[in-house]
């Protein structure tokens, strides 16, 4: 399986309004907290670890590169 990096998401609009609404009134480390306990309960439901992988050095790429742009 590889990494599908095109939209694939119902709604997406919805489900980033849910995303947030779930971290409402959280502090900021309880909301991390909560977005790296849906990160790992994602990746045990994907569970091929050569996605997975794929996916970590996507998101290491994008967040460098947001960095270095702002």
């Amino acid at each position: 399986m590889a990494l599908n990096r095109q939209p694939n998401i119902c709604n997406p609009d919805s489900f980033y309004d849910e995303l947030i609404h779930a971290q409402r009134d959280l502090t900021d480390d309880q909301a991390d907290t909560l977005l790296a306990k849906l990160a790992l309960i994602l990746a045990n439901h994907v569970g091929d670890r050569a996605v997975l992988t794929e996916a970590i050095a996507l998101a290491r790429h994008n967040t460098l590169a947001s960095v270095s742009q702002a």
